[in-house]
């Protein structure tokens, strides 16, 4: 069965991107994804900032059923096929909300609940957290619930996405800043700006240490 990409409280035009525009996995030097400061294109550079976008106009549900193939050696589904649900539609996200391409830059945080099973229909719901200049965070949320049962939804994982805006050239472009509508997604927009505090101080003290030890003449 095809995996099958809704969109929730989406755009009146009703457009669904599908998910494959990015590239998971790539990281685009010069973006403000990882932490570092942008560096955008000289068309993007010189553009005059663009109109935000609200959370819902993004917000994005990819479901599908779980089969044998799916399954790792324990019977279970393999945490692999989840992680690639979650990037497809943390993609098609991202494609809609930047309104173009965008690239997975880095996966911050991927937390596995409950197992998931044979005969599972899953439903990953996306939205954009929080934007930078060049970038987006999308926080994922995976529920689970058997195919042929009307019991509510388990929570089964979750994710948080960085994904960087590329233009035709493959270079960072400049994205709508994102317009939270409810008090969650506010707080939301305010977790995402702790991730990013983190992951900003969390390199620095990195690249501190190595450099650190290079003078002190450790090869690593």
């Amino acid at each position: 069965m095809t995996d099958q990409v809704t969109a929730a409280d989406s755009d009146p035009s009703g457009r669904t991107d599908p998910p494959g525009t990015h590239v998971p996995g790539t990281h685009v030097p010069g973006t403000d994804a990882p932490g570092t400061d942008s560096s955008v294109s000289p068309d993007a550079a010189g553009a005059p900032d663009l109109p935000g976008k609200p959370t819902s106009a993004s917000r994005t549900t990819l479901s599908h059923i779980m089969t044998h193939s799916d399954t790792n050696l324990l019977g279970t589904v393999h945490g692999g096929v989840i992680m690639k649900l979650v990037d497809d539609a943390a993609g098609a996200v991202a494609g809609r909300h930047s309104g173009g391409p965008a690239v997975t830059a880095s996966m911050d945080e991927m937390a596995f609940l409950e197992p998931v099973r044979v005969g599972d229909l899953v439903h990953v719901k996306a939205q954009v957290n929080w934007t930078g200049r060049t970038s987006m965070e999308v926080g994922v949320r995976v529920m689970a619930e058997r195919w042929n049962e009307s019991a509510p939804a388990t929570q089964v994982g979750s994710a948080y996405l960085v994904f960087a805006a590329v233009d035709a050239d493959g270079k960072p472009r400049r994205v709508p800043p994102v317009l939270p509508e409810t008090d969650r997604d506010r707080r939301r927009y305010q977790e995402a700006q702790i991730r990013r505090t983190h992951r900003l101080s969390r390199r620095r003290a990195i690249m501190a240490l190595r450099e650190r030890r290079a003078a002190e003449g450790f090869e690593d």
